[in-house]
């Protein structure tokens, strides 16, 4: 059993964890302290009193951490026998990153899900600790992988520990809890030095040494050993380096005094990152060094050799490795790639004969390229980018080194480090360039500057690739025209969209589905709406419904042009469900934002906010965060006008800061459906006019319709008017129930003709827009009621006050029922929630439940295990007062 001195407040916390894990809820923790600070003495410690064999332990190494998923393999291995019990995408997921199946590049976040779901699975007879030591160490995979295990953790019955130094530089897990390892009290620091220090001390030297170490008890253990007599007597000289490199130069003194067959056996071990004892035995074989080198090094404590190498400290291995020169280096990595089985581990063979190589040589280069290869195919791009780097470094032939640099470059955005491509760009166009690949460059610049800004200021550079692009592969150069037009109607107000749709019309027309979308467009801007909404149908038709992730930022709008709600809702739907089970969840926040936007128009209100908690939720694991265009829309219609105007507000900034106009416009689109249903008509028109000055892609319809609504409420016939002609021009060049219905009702609203407010009624019945039904049901319960035929208004409002409320339209649901007031009817505001409120994350899962979803599939989409998912549902139970999921559908409605 590990015994520490001096770590009762550690010890506690670290065995009320066990406490809580043993009760069946699940714990992490962040140990941070300078190097020497006892971390790994407070693992140890946990190991030793964790459940007999239910501990896995990995650590990062700093000679890996460009190797995806190196740590995360050295944890999951001893679990791997559940992984059968896992669903088949998270199953074959973790199989393809760990190299055990073939399959396409899976993403990140779904072996996420996997390794939560197998330590889950793990977890289920007896409580796991799961330890991970120099987390700073952690290859980018693994520590994106773990840290998403981390945030979701709930009811488990696993410990997720991690060390890491101080200052925290890994700001994945920054905000996950900590526990601060100090140094030593004093008289702790004071009894631990004396066990270490020879003979009689000055005491002043003594005080000094405890002072200057601050309690660190590596230090205390080490900095007598760098101290001879004179200076234990008298005091010693000027304070050294940073306490860690201090540290690790005592250490560096220490290996320079061993025997040099040592020293090669400990380099050896050093550059060997897993502690495999028989591979260092075969590889400083090699090297001309026995077995009996390795003494010296363990009678100085520096390592321990048994069934795995194990140093004193990271800093003994990094000491080890920091001190060799490169000719030594490059003989250590050439002999352990010699000993590495270029079958069972060609990629760890690779990077050693990559790190081995003196100058260019082309069949290392080509190797590595090759492990680059199968990085991608198992989702590892950081991992891709950083054998294509040193592929490229060994490359002799010029062209051949730009290709493989142009590739790191493509990797490295793919894995998300966008602010490392410009300087990979920069070394190759110092190289040849033909004009493909000039063009390439171009277009990746473009790219890296998009993902930085996807407005006003990346429509020039993405013009300037698509031009190069031209007369080399011209569907390439029209995907990045499109994407280039596609930024200019973004920026909308904020920029021009005519260089954009001048320089893509210049351009040959292509019949594939971004060269019909292109075309499309060119259409609109030129001709207007009514002759584009052909080539829209057209276009629509050709892009897969099955996989459109690539083109859904433009798709989601054009149904709104074409008037088509049946697209609108199946299109979102199929995108979802493709994201999802082609485990594409960098690209799901953006299914997810405009599928919510679907759910909204249907009326599922609640549906829609919990697809905008997920892609917040996501986009918080994968990058940047969608803009609050769905949410901003979504506290319009429940007319919350707190929430709604915050969520405006942040809009405005976003839309500002980034040159997106066409945000602005939603913005204003947003405040006018929150107005129009508190009935302040006019501050509502005001907010339509803004919206419906710019002739935005999909927003430009819906404001125009609160505008004609606004405008002949607020009594400005002359404007509501306008607002309907301009609408119905757009409606008129489409034949769907949608379209119908919006010509009917703004009609309605300026002509005040009961047949029109009938013919609305009846059109979006048929349609899938329940909000639009029930807010035709509303206006024109209002013109029956103005009318005095107070039993007909009852026969409208009466459903649309229903329809409403249980939308949680609350806003529109108030003037219902003062209509309904007003006709003599008594209102009964329809209760909500039940004596004990469920949270946020409980109503999701009951409403999915009740929808019919396992509980893997329910963890699948909240990305929780399914055992925090089933110990959620009995609390579900005992709030609804249900004992069955049978029951769920009913008690969720009355909820």
């Amino acid at each position: 059993m590990i015994e520490l001195r001096g770590r009762g407040r550690e010890r506690d916390q670290l065995d009320r964890l066990l406490q809580d894990v043993r009760a069946g809820q699940s714990r992490v923790l962040v140990l941070r302290g300078e190097a020497g600070a006892g971390k790994s003495a407070l693992l140890d410690y946990l190991a030793g009193h964790a459940p007999a064999g239910r501990v896995v332990r990995a650590a990062g190494v700093e000679p890996e951490t460009e190797l995806a998923y190196s740590a995360l393999q050295q944890l999951v291995a001893p679990l791997l026998p559940h992984l059968d019990r896992l669903p088949e995408p998270q199953r074959a997921a973790l199989s393809t990153a760990f190299g055990l199946a073939a399959g396409r590049p899976p993403e990140a976040l779904l072996i996420g899900l996997a390794v939560l779901g197998l330590l889950a699975e793990a977890a289920v007879d007896q409580p796991l600790v799961v330890v991970v030591d120099d987390a700073q160490w952690l290859d980018r995979m693994s520590e994106v992988i773990l840290t998403f295990v981390a945030r979701r953790l709930d009811a488990e019955s696993v410990a997720l520990v991690f060390a890491a130094r101080t200052p925290a530089d890994d700001a994945l897990l920054t905000g996950l809890p900590e526990l601060r390892v100090e140094g030593l009290p004093e008289a702790d620091a004071r009894a631990l030095l004396d066990t270490v220090l020879p003979g009689l001390v000055d005491a002043r030297v003594r005080d000094r040494i405890v002072d200057e170490t601050r309690g660190n008890p590596l230090a205390l253990l080490e900095l007598p050993r760098e101290l001879d007599p004179a200076d234990l007597a008298f005091g010693f000289g000027t304070p050294g380096p940073v306490l860690a490199g201090r540290l690790e130069l005592g250490f560096e003194r220490r290996i320079a005094a061993l025997p040099a067959d040592t020293r090669t056996l400990l380099l050896t071990a050093a550059v060997e990152p897993i502690g495999n004892v028989p591979l260092l035995w075969k590889a400083v074989a090699l090297l001309g060094v026995s077995p009996e080198a390795a003494g010296p090094a363990e009678a100085a404590g520096l390592v321990e050799i048994g069934a795995r190498v194990r140093f004193r400290h990271p800093l003994v291995r990094s000491a080890a490795w920091h001190r060799a020169d490169p000719a030594e280096l490059r003989a250590v990595h050439r002999a352990l790639a010699e000993v590495t089985d270029a079958v069972e581990d060609p990629d760890r063979r690779a990077w050693h004969r990559g790190h081995a190589a003196a100058g260019p040589d082309e069949a290392v280069a080509a190797e590595l390229e090759n492990s680059a290869g199968r990085a991608l195919a198992r989702g590892g791009r950081a991992a891709a980018a950083a054998f294509l780097e040193r592929a490229a470094e060994l490359t002799p032939d010029p062209s051949r080194r730009t290709a493989r640099m142009l590739a790191a470059a493509q990797a490295r955005l793919a894995s998300g480090a966008a602010a490392a491509v410009p300087g990979l760009l920069a070394a190759v166009e110092m190289g040849p360039l033909d004009p493909v690949q000039q063009a390439g460059v171009e277009r990746l610049r473009a790219q890296v500057a998009f993902v930085v800004n996807s407005g006003r200021e990346v429509v020039p550079p993405l013009l300037a690739a698509a031009g190069r692009l031209r007369g080399l592969d011209p569907v390439a150069a029209r995907e990045t025209y499109l994407s280039a037009v596609g930024a200019a109607i973004n920026a909308g107000r904020l920029g021009s969209l005519d260089p954009a749709i001048d320089a893509a019309a210049s351009a040959p027309a292509g019949e594939e589905p971004a060269g019909l979308l292109l075309t499309s467009l060119i259409t609109w801007h030129r001709a207007g709406h009514a002759a584009a909404v052909p080539a829209f149908r057209e276009a629509l038709d050709a892009v897969p419904t099955d996989n459109e992730l690539d083109l859904l930022w433009l798709t989601g709008m054009l149904v709104h042009e074409v008037f088509d709600d049946a697209a609108f809702q199946d299109r979102t739907e199929q995108a979802v469900t493709y994201a999802r089970a082609a485990g594409e969840l960098s690209r799901l926040p953006s299914a997810l934002t405009f599928r919510s936007t679907a759910l909204i128009y249907a009326g599922r209100f609640a549906d829609a906010s919990d697809l905008i908690d997920e892609a917040a939720a996501l986009a918080r694991a994968t990058g940047p965060a969608p803009h609050p265009a769905s949410a901003s829309i979504l506290a319009a219609f429940r007319g919350r006008t707190g929430e709604a105007l915050a969520l405006i507000d942040e809009l405005r900034r976003d839309a500002t800061a980034g040159g997106v106009g066409w945000l602005l416009s939603t913005a204003a689109y947003s405040r006018a459906v929150l107005h129009n249903g508190h009935g302040d008509y006019a501050a509502a028109m005001a907010a339509a006019r803004e919206a419906a000055a710019h002739e935005d892609l999909a927003v430009l319809q819906w404001s125009l319709g609160e505008l004609v609504e606004a405008a002949a409420r607020a009594g400005s016939p002359a404007v509501a008017a306008e607002a309907r002609d301009r609408l119905v021009a757009r409606a008129a060049a489409v034949d769907t129930a949608w379209a119908r219905g919006v010509r009917a009702l703004a009609d309605a609203l300026v002509d005040d003709r009961e047949s029109d407010y009938r013919e609305a009624v009846e059109q979006f019945a048929a349609s899938r827009h329940k909000l639009q039904l029930a807010r035709a049901r509303l206006v024109y319960g209002e013109w029956l009621r103005r009318a005095n035929r107070r039993g007909e208004a009852r026969d409208q409002l009466r459903p649309a006050y229903e329809a409403f409320s249980t939308m949680g339209a609350e806003g529109f649901a108030e003037r219902a029922g003062r209509e309904l007031t007003a006709t003599g009817e008594t209102v009964r505001k329809r209760s909500a929630g039940t004596a004990e409120e469920l949270t946020p994350q409980e109503s999701q899962i009951a409403r999915l439940a009740a929808s019919g979803r396992t509980n893997p599939e329910i963890g699948a989409v909240l990305f929780l295990s399914p055992r925090t998912v089933e110990w959620h549902l009995r609390k579900i139970f005992t709030k609804l007062g249900v004992t069955s999921r049978r029951e769920l559908p009913a008690a969720v409605g009355r909820w």
